[in-house]
Formats: C-alpha cells, sequence, structure tokens
C-alpha cells in the first residue's frame, strides 16, 4: 500500500489555520477504515488528508464517531484513551515516531522501536512546536469533529532531515478510543496481529513525499 503526498506552495510551519484549510480543499480524502480485530467492530467515519512544506507535514483528518471524550489536557498524557487519531512515520523501516492527538489537540509523541522499553517520549517544549487546530460539533445522534496538525521537520530529532521532497519512508494512520463507550481500532493500512496493536512498523505503507 501507497501513498504519494503532495507539496503544498506557499505553506509552512507557522502558516495559519485559514491558510491550510483552503489549500487543503483539492487534496484526496484517504480512509482510515480497517477493522482489524473482530472483537472491536464498531468503525466511526475517519478520512485523512496529508500534504508537506518545505519544513513540515500536514494533517487533516475528519471522523464521525457516535461519542467524543477529551479527559486528558497535557502533552503526553495516554491520550489513545480519549477520541484519538495517530499518525506513525519511520524513516529507517525500524525506528519510528508516534505521533497522537485526542480530539482537543493534546499530543502524545515517542520515538524508538516497537520495543516499548526502547521508546523515548519527546519533551513537552518540543511538542509545543506543533501547531494542532481542533473542531467539534454535534450532528444529530454523533459527533463530527477534524482536527489540523502541523508538524514541523525539526521535530525529527533522531534523524538528519534536511527536506521531505522525494523521500520515501513508511509509515500507518489511525483511528482509536481505548476507554470510549464503543472502543476501536482502525487503520489506514491493515494490520494481521491477533490484538490490538498500531505499534508494528511490519504493517506500515509506504508514504512518498512527491517532488512537486
Amino acid at each position: 500500500m501507497s501513498l504519494t503526498i503532495c507539496c503544498l506552495p506557499g505553506i509552512d510551519a507557522s502558516s495559519s489555520e485559514e491558510i491550510i484549510r483552503a489549500a487543503f480543499t483539492d487534496l484526496k480524502s484517504n480512509p482510515i477504515a480497517e477493522v482489524n480485530w473482530k472483537i472491536y467492530p464498531y468503525s466511526p467515519t475517519v478520512t485523512f488528508k496529508i500534504g508537506y512544506a518545505d519544513n513540515s507535514i500536514i494533517l487533516k483528518y475528519n471522523i464521525n464517531e457516535r461519542h467524543v471524550k477529551a479527559c486528558y489536557t497535557e502533552h503526553n498524557d495516554p491520550v489513545y484513551k480519549d477520541s484519538c487519531v495517530e499518525f506513525f512515520i519511520s524513516f529507517d523501516g525500524k525506528h519510528y515516531y508516534n505521533f497522537e492527538f485526542n480530539c482537543i489537540g493534546s499530543a502524545l509523541v515517542a520515538y524508538g522501536t516497537q520495543d516499548k522499553a526502547s521508546r523515548v517520549f519527546l519533551s513537552k517544549k518540543q511538542i509545543e512546536t506543533i501547531k494542532v487546530n481542533s473542531r467539534i460539533q454535534r450532528t444529530g445522534n454523533d459527533f463530527s469533529w477534524d482536527l489540523i496538525v502541523n508538524i514541523p521537520i525539526n521535530i525529527f530529532i533522531h534523524d538528519n532531515i534536511k527536506t521531505l521532497k522525494g523521500l520515501k519512508c513508511t509509515g500507518n494512520f489511525y483511528k482509536c478510543g481505548d476507554d470510549l463507550p464503543i472502543p476501536h481500532f482502525l487503520s489506514w493500512k491493515a494490520i494481521d496481529y491477533p490484538e490490538p496493536n498500531f505499534h508494528l512498523p511490519a504493517f506500515f505503507g509506504e508514504l512518498i513525499f512527491g517532488k512537486q
């Protein structure tokens, strides 16, 4: 499974929410719809768009789900227990960064291998360089929310990333809510594993940063 990521002219790590929303209008939406574990069949409607600039990766998630929860307000809290979207990216196929955001923008960010003992949290100061904007509204019996995330490339402190243009790497995109009334664990690329686990680089897809 492969995804080509478009360059967004005129966008950078400091761009406003309004400018990013406008730039994302014509980008393709990608579903996060793989229900990998039958014991958790609930599948909220989730899509994402992704683009990049000279100095950042930009994501926009759109979610419609039955329940919304946002208990965690501090960076590196266990936001995956809330209404949460995630982006994992690896530049060497083994080590990877996990970016996890609840619906109000609290973030958990770490780096290492899939061996949990190896993973190191990034500092709250580093996480604060990520710009996050969220919107939540009630739609009938469900909730709709979207999240824009602007990740500066200098946050990849364990890799020497000078430019994203033409870069090939691997990653995956997720939606979860461990402590929601209806827990769920969705992915962009399917995961073949007996129990919920997103920390499996073997099941990452190919990410290609386009040259234009």
